[in-house]
């Protein structure tokens, strides 16, 4: 083949430090990014501190890793500094060389780095206004009298290192007026529940023989299970194993319990920090670090009855080429291996995630318990009525005219095609724990109901004392509160 002139291209430093700024980081996975590379240089703990109200307003992520000498500083700082196809130790969490400064640029102009190494301090800046106006790309190291200067190097000792960003522009929100204190820490809240998902396993302790510590000015990220592993009703099913290229990719379905299987604590805690239908899905991991959830890959629909379904997958960084994750790591897709093996395991376990439901439901359609609602189906229509044998109804009716009781009846015939079926299942999937009667607002007097309860089933046939409490103890609320009730149906036969 004959070759032509050749002409070198390099790009405009301008213009692309500009497009570096537009790949598309949210605040918190640009911090995200950052603390990846804290991991892999081995830290233990990680301080993310922030002062908007002072003179030159930064944020800064402190570690307590290992540090780099002067020479690694300066390549760390290329863009594009290591090649993605090359293979890179196990627990590495980086893969394209850019994060660091696509994360930091997409929401500064300047990104400064001061490192440790067995007690040497080492330094380099980015300006992305001097590279505009050089057009060239100039990274330069301060002075000992700029560091000194510098806040966040006071927690560096004799090893780690401190990432800081000057000029936030895009964080501050400086062309479209200076954010507002409540705003810029209602972002911070965000960042706080993603890092507390997002490194789970490392905070936990889980997935290294040593807990990581991540303090936000000083307070301390708590890790956010999305398996809810802690809490004895989770169903954690058969794992399963894929292997590509002499690695393991682990495959581990979970059921998660149904709300009333929760503690109070427990609900409210996922409640503020998880919505069970939007977070329902496959959860993958690299090297123990979420890189994405909540999605099952058209292999089932999302809905409310697959809601407790969760998968995690754990693949190693030895298989990045085939998950096509970009380079913010809010992306993987599985390989068609995994996908075919998964779309057996996901049927299963959504079948499974609907028993929980069923099950919960059934205790409201039990035959022997009288209930007030009965249940319906025919062919692929299911209707809910109003149960007319119920002796509560039963006990309404019969004290009425033969005329009364056939336009009670048709009132009742109204209520049951009246149900409010969409609003109620909206109402449950984001907020069941609302339709629970302890959540409501005043204390119930359950002996009272009892006594009302059995006053009116009285006037329906003969019915003896002990059944007639067995049927009203199967009626909400008192089946939602079992022992209580028992002990009180307990207290009325006595002083009777």
């Amino acid at each position: 083949m004959v070759v032509g002139k050749k002409h070198i291209l390099e790009p405009h430093a301008a213009s692309l430090s500009q497009s570096l700024r537009d790949i598309g980081y949210s605040l918190e996975s640009a911090i995200a990014d950052l603390i990846d590379n804290s991991i892999t240089a081995k830290a233990n703990n990680i301080w993310i501190d922030f002062d908007i109200h002072c003179e030159h307003p930064y944020l800064s992520i402190t570690d307590d890793g290992k540090g780099m000498s002067q020479k690694m500083l300066i390549e760390a700082m290329r863009p594009g500094a290591a090649n993605p196809r090359s293979k890179r130790a196990e627990n590495d969490l980086g893969r394209f060389g850019l994060g660091l400064k696509t994360a930091s640029f997409s929401q500064c102009t300047q990104l400064t780095v001061i490192t440790k190494e067995d007690s040497l301090l080492s330094s380099a800046k980015w300006d992305l206004e001097i590279v505009k106006n050089k057009n060239k790309w100039i990274v330069y190291e301060l002075s000992q009298k700029d560091i000194e200067k510098i806040e966040p190097i006071k927690k560096l000792k004799n090893k780690g290192t401190v990432v800081i960003w000057n000029n936030m522009d895009r964080l501050l929100e400086y062309k479209a007026g200076t954010i507002s204190a409540d705003d810029f820490y209602e972002k911070f809240n965000s960042v706080e529940k993603h890092l507390s998902l997002v490194f789970h396993r490392f905070l936990s302790g889980e997935f290294r023989d040593r807990k990581l510590s991540v303090f936000i000015n000083g307070n301390p990220i708590k890790s956010f299970d999305p398996f809810c592993i802690s809490n004895k009703a989770t169903q954690i099913l058969r794992e399963e194993i894929v292997r590509i290229d002499g690695s393991d990719i682990k495959i581990q379905p979970y059921i998660l319990p149904h709300h009333s299987k929760l503690t109070k604590v427990e609900y409210d805690f996922y409640k503020n920090r998880s919505d069970f239908l939007n977070n329902q899905g496959v959860y993958i991991y690299r090297n123990g670090r979420l890189m994405a959830w909540g999605d099952w890959f058209r292999l089932i629909p999302r809905g409310e009855a697959t809601k407790l379904a969760r998968v995690k997958i754990d693949f190693p960084n030895a298989l990045d080429d085939l998950w096509t994750i970009d380079i913010k790591k809010s992306r993987a897709y599985p390989p068609q291996q995994v996908k075919e093996r998964l779309k057996n395991i996901v049927n299963r376990i959504g079948d499974q995630s609907k028993k929980v439901h069923r099950q919960r439901g059934a205790k409201l359609f039990n035959p022997e318990a009288y209930p007030i609602w009965d249940r319906h189906t025919e062919s692929s229509s299911i209707r809910y009525k109003l149960n007319r044998a119920n002796p509560l109804l039963l006990s309404l009716l019969e004290d009425l005219s033969e005329t009364n009781q056939l336009a009670v009846s048709k009132i009742l015939d109204v209520v049951e095609n009246a149900i409010p079926v969409e609003a109620i299942y909206s109402d449950y999937s984001t907020q069941p724990r609302s339709f629970d009667p302890s959540s409501q607002e005043g204390e119930i007097d359950l002996k009272a109901k009892l006594k009302e309860f059995w006053s009116l089933m009285s006037t329906t046939g003969d019915w003896d004392k002990v059944e007639a409490f067995k049927v009203i103890s199967n009626i909400k609320p008192f089946c939602d509160r079992r022992v209580e009730t028992e002990k009180l149906i307990q207290e009325i036969l006595q002083d009777d």
